[in-house]
């Protein structure tokens, strides 16, 4: 296949919201040598790792452990970085994302004495396990941001980081099984799990870490937590989350620990080049939406490569209570309201999980590429069914409890 092919940047943009990005059509094996690779030089003199999910709330938690650690990266190759990316901009127009998104490479940029091993919902066993099999004896070990369905996943994995570090803390937000946070317990893991709707993963590092961290770091957990819980009342928010999902884990990291949320000139300017993308392809999505009626519930459901969290505010500005954005990649995100805190039970009934007004997923019904042919050509029809399908059982699981209960529901 020819790399033009799957190059989002030469793409119009309705063609680019509809195909996932290039890093999709890179087959998993390729990547696992390498991953692999990366894990191992990470850790190999660390002190300290950090096992989190790479998002802004995620990353918030690496810069506070690098600064207990003292052992923040120099920011000013991130810097000049991020100017050389903004002249490409201004000069040739958007790039792939996944190019956008790529490490510096300058060869001397130096590595932290706290590794960073960026992780997600499905990958937290792999990265548990290769973290036991190459860090050193008697490191600290940290899992942030991140949540274990059931204990058993994560059980193995687990258990031979513990027999390879010092400690292992795992600080985190979600809303845990209770089976499984007293597993992992007992395990002999230090758990600090916060109130998914009142905290973020930033502010429970924060608060649980034994070191004196300055107003900075307060602000930042703050402004983190407005994101992330989608409270929507400090402006900056946004800039956090767009800066965390467009470039490495690595810069994000450097530069909001030099910084705070006091972003550099040169970082704003970046932020807004690609907002002006970003709202167009929020505007694509929002153009696909549909109404749907669902039980006591009034669902909106789109389908894009777009910002999910700003789809959704739209699909609420216009009377839905439920939000789901199905994805080019086969995922989907479900967002609810205040009239619908069930999203985790939803993304539950379909290989996902999260918290009750946000929350994600990716049914399994993709076979071949000829499913994500027709998953692409239908804008998610196949994956929209099966989502819909799941808030019906939610819906008829509610009015059975309420029935149950003597209670008269909206249905």
């Amino acid at each position: 296949m020819e790399d033009e092919l799957i190059d989002s940047s030469r793409l119009s943009l309705s063609r680019k919201s509809q195909l996932p990005g290039a890093g999709f059509f890179y087959p998993d094996s390729l990547d696992e040598d390498r991953a692999e690779e990366r894990v191992a030089e990470a850790v190999e003199d660390a002190e300290a790792v950090v096992i989190a999910d790479t998002d802004a709330d995620g990353l918030g938690c690496v810069a506070l452990i690098r600064e207990m650690y003292g052992a923040a990266l120099d920011v000013a190759t991130f810097e000049d970085d991020v100017a050389r990316r903004v002249e490409r901009w201004e000069s040739e127009g958007p790039m792939d994302d996944e190019e956008e998104a790529e490490e510096p490479e300058d060869e001397e940029t130096p590595r932290s004495t706290v590794a960073l091993v960026g992780a997600g919902p499905y990958s937290l066993d792999e990265a548990l396990e290769r973290v036991a099999e190459y860090a050193p004896d008697g490191i600290d070990a940290y899992v942030c941001d991140l949540c274990p369905d059931e204990y058993e996943w994560v059980e193995a994995e687990l258990d031979a980081l513990l027999d390879r570090a010092g400690s292992v803390s795992w600080y985190d937000h979600h809303q845990w099984n209770e089976e499984a946070a007293a597993a992992v317990r007992e395990a002999g893991v230090d758990l600090v799990v916060g109130e998914s709707d009142e905290e973020c993963s930033t502010d429970v590092t924060l608060r649980s870490l034994d070191y004196e961290f300055g107003e900075r770091w307060t602000d930042l957990a703050e402004v983190t937590r407005d994101h992330d819980l989608w409270q929507k009342n400090i402006p900056e928010s946004d800039d956090l989350s767009d800066y965390a999902y467009w470039v490495s884990p690595e810069e994000y990291v450097a530069v909001v620990g030099a910084y705070g949320v006091d972003l550099p000139e040169i970082v704003e300017q970046f932020i807004e080049l690609r907002r002006v993308e970003k709202q167009q392809l929020i505007d694509a999505a929002l153009d696909r939406a549909e109404m749907k009626r669902v039980g006591p519930w009034t669902v909106g459901v789109t389908y894009g490569r777009c910002s999910q969290n700003e789809v959704a505010e739209g699909l609420r500005e216009r009377g839905s209570d439920a939000a789901v954005v199905v994805k080019p990649a086969g995922s989907a995100s479900i967002r609810g309201s205040d009239d619908f805190e069930r999203a985790h039970e939803v993304a539950r009934q379909v290989n996902g999980g999260g918290h009750p007004k946000a929350a994600g997923c990716k049914p399994d019904i993709y076979d071949d590429m000829l499913d994500y042919a027709h998953h692409w050509t239908t804008n998610g029809a196949a994956t929209k069914r099966v989502i819909l399908a799941a808030f019906e059982r939610v819906a008829e699981a509610v009015e059975e409890d309420a029935d149950d209960e003597g209670v008269e529901t909206d249905r």
